[in-house]
């Protein structure tokens, strides 16, 4: 089954080829045969009830410096591709959204990968909150009393932007710490929307789980250290990776979501788990692979792969 697929993603020449969870599937559908046409999220078009690219024939290889070469431009009637990947890094703002409304006029005569309609209504820390029983204590508010009642009720705390992602602007506020109201006064002046206090869950220091499913069913994970002093784990402020055990209560966690996962059409997704609890859904640009490949885990590209084709099929 060759497909022709178009790449929805930020400019490939800045990407780092080792850690890309993009390289790493488009490596494996240029495996497979398939066709990859590239272009960027700013790109899009509607017209007339047409969506269109100016995209490029894209080929990629494994060599640093030389990862990708180009065809030249031509414009792309996204329906005449057979599968779109939307691969662009949040934030999941105005621009995100507005891409997934344009994308969602092909989809499903054209696959789309995630569905950009439940990407859409799917914002990362909120869509935790539809799955009983799996988050620490949680409170989404712009409220400053409510957020000091919360703070006084659990005194560790941690506070983050609603649409952030990367670790950008997550704080750990402590139970002697006198920063929280000039906290909430700077996200105030930076963010419209409302903040998310979580419970700190002491486990982090054990790592941040990121576990990555496929169709609903989880692949591996890795596990993710963050250094001395750091309240964040993620790779790119420093975190140490190491192959991650997927535990009874990680289990449990993805036998309640997996379900719904699949339902959605969000197809390659990562969950982050510390402890015993779940605290992200990542369905925008999910990444991770990588990364569980070279530990020693399993090879996921192949798998989201087999899922998309799988679907291609059965929408044929």
């Amino acid at each position: 089954m060759a497909l022709a697929v178009a790449v929805q993603m930020d400019p490939i020449e800045r990407i780092d080829i080792d850690a890309d969870s993009t390289f790493a599937i488009c490596l494996e559908a240029q495996a497979r045969g398939h066709t990859l046409l590239y272009y960027g999220p700013r790109d899009l078009t509607f017209r007339d009830g047409k969506v269109t690219a100016p995209a490029r024939a894209l080929k990629v290889e494994r060599t640093r410096g030389a990862h990708f070469s180009f065809g030249p431009v031509e414009t792309l009637d996204l329906t005449k591709a057979d599968v779109v990947l939307m691969r662009q890094d949040p934030p999941f703002d105005m621009a995100y959204i507005t891409a997934t409304h344009i994308l969602e006029r092909i989809h499903p005569k054209t696959l789309v990968v995630n569905d950009p309609f439940h990407v859409r209504n799917a914002p990362e820390k909120i869509f935790v909150t539809q799955f009983d029983g799996v988050m620490p204590p949680t409170l989404i508010s712009s409220d400053r009393s409510v957020i000091l009642a919360f703070r006084a009720e659990h005194q560790d705390i941690i506070v983050k932007p609603l649409y952030g992602n990367g670790g950008a602007g997550v704080f750990r506020i402590r139970p002697d710490d006198e920063n929280l109201s000039s906290l909430l006064e700077m996200f105030t002046q930076f963010y419209r929307e409302p903040v998310m206090v979580q419970r700190y869950v002491p486990e982090v220091r054990k790592g941040d789980k990121r576990i990555i499913l496929v169709d609903g069913k989880a692949v591996g994970a890795v596990n993710r250290v963050p250094q001395d002093g750091e309240a964040r784990s993620n790779l790119h402020v420093g975190g140490r990776a190491e192959l991650g055990e997927l535990t009874k209560r990680d289990l449990e966690i993805c036998a309640t979501i997996g379900p719904e996962l699949k339902a959605r059409g969000l197809v390659f997704t990562g969950i982050d788990v510390i402890g015993n609890y779940l605290t992200e859904i990542n369905v925008t640009s999910p990444t991770g692979i990588q990364e569980l490949k070279r530990l020693g885990g399993v090879d996921a590209a192949p798998l989201i792969w087999d899922a998309i084709e799988a679907r291609r099929k059965a929408g044929a």
